[in-house]
């Protein structure tokens, strides 16, 4: 916060003046000459002042005029707290980066950042930094930052993209795609898209793709879309083993129950839903569907029911050996 300057010197309240048209971009003489304790008419004298000395400082005129500092003029040098510094320090170490590798990136970038600042500042965070361990993230996969931004442009210019991608099984594929949106969930990141290639809504895993080559076409994603819903929904499609399960309860009761990724969630009725999804591991549907504050029935999906039967008497036997 800039004093008012009633006393200080003509250069002292032009150096100020530059401060606050650094810190509040449109700042208006009227705020200049309040904040230093002077007219408006000497504020302008001091912006005009720190033009002659060849400070680029632009102006427009109207009511919602004021100075913007030129192209060329130094940011003020960034300020934070201690509590944003360790703030910086914990996001790191919540994403499982390790903040303290000067190999990694985002660690190296980090402490770039926290080696700029006071060391009443950043001795807390400093200290967070070196002893705090996060437990790696097996299932985590970071993409490159290239190839991330570069889809991330291409979904803000919705151009379509030509991938390279390498599939869990190593064969390589080069898809023509519609990129609708980039998604990180639990640590992985994917492009949910139009597949042009397969004709149909597909995620592909960033950490997978190989090459984007930005292809001259644009087009237009959907209206209504929704990239987290979309992308949890996708991924309870398209597995090995369909299943649809009747539940004794109503829908928006079962979708607060279940993760998204485990299928569609249909109304049957006032009390009762109807899921619709798709499994590769039975075993884990069917925990999932254990934890249903309601009975439920496995209509579609023989692998799935035996899943639950077999969970059923393992927890039945569990008790009985308490008995």
């Amino acid at each position: 916060m800039v004093a008012p300057a009633r006393e200080t010197s003509p250069t002292a309240r032009a150096l100020l003046t530059l401060e606050l048209v650094q810190g509040q971009p449109g700042v208006t003489a009227d705020a200049i000459g309040e904040r230093l304790g002077v007219s408006p008419r000497a504020a302008r004298r001091y912006v005009a002042m720190l033009r002659e000395v060849g400070i680029p400082i632009t102006s427009t005129s109207g009511p919602a005029g004021g100075y913007w500092p030129g192209r060329g003029l130094r940011p003020p040098p960034l300020l934070f707290t201690p509590a944003e510094a360790l703030g910086l320090v914990m996001a790191v170490l919540d994403g499982h980066h390790d903040p303290d590798d000067t190999q990694d990136p985002v660690g190296s970038g980090i402490g770039k950042i926290l080696r700029t600042l006071p060391e009443s500042v950043a001795a807390e965070a400093n200290t967070v930094r070196r002893v705090a361990e996060a437990a790696p993230d097996r299932s985590a996969s970071r993409p490159t930052p290239e190839a991330t931004a570069r889809l991330v442009r291409a979904c803000v210019d919705r151009q379509v993209v030509r991938l390279g991608y390498r599939t869990e099984a190593g064969r390589d594929l080069t898809l023509d795609v519609e990129p609708w949106a980039v998604v990180v969930r639990h640590s992985r990141w994917y492009l949910l898209c139009h597949s042009r290639t397969s004709d149909a809504t597909r995620a592909y895993r960033i950490d997978r793709v190989t090459q984007v080559e930005v292809v001259p076409e644009t087009f237009e994603p959907p209206a209504d879309l929704e990239p987290v819903s979309a992308l949890e929904q996708h991924l309870g499609q398209g597995w090995d083993h369909p299943v649809e399960v009747v539940v004794g309860a109503p829908a928006d009761v079962v979708e607060r129950h279940l993760p998204r990724t485990m299928g569609r969630v249909e109304p049957v009725g006032a009390r009762r839903c109807r899921l619709v999804g798709s499994t590769s591991n039975p075993a884990a549907y069917a925990a999932d569907l254990a934890g249903l504050p309601a009975d439920f029935t496995v209509e579609v999906g023989d692998e799935v029911r035996a899943a639950v039967l077999a969970l059923g008497r393992r927890l039945v036997a569990a008790a009985r050996s308490q008995w």
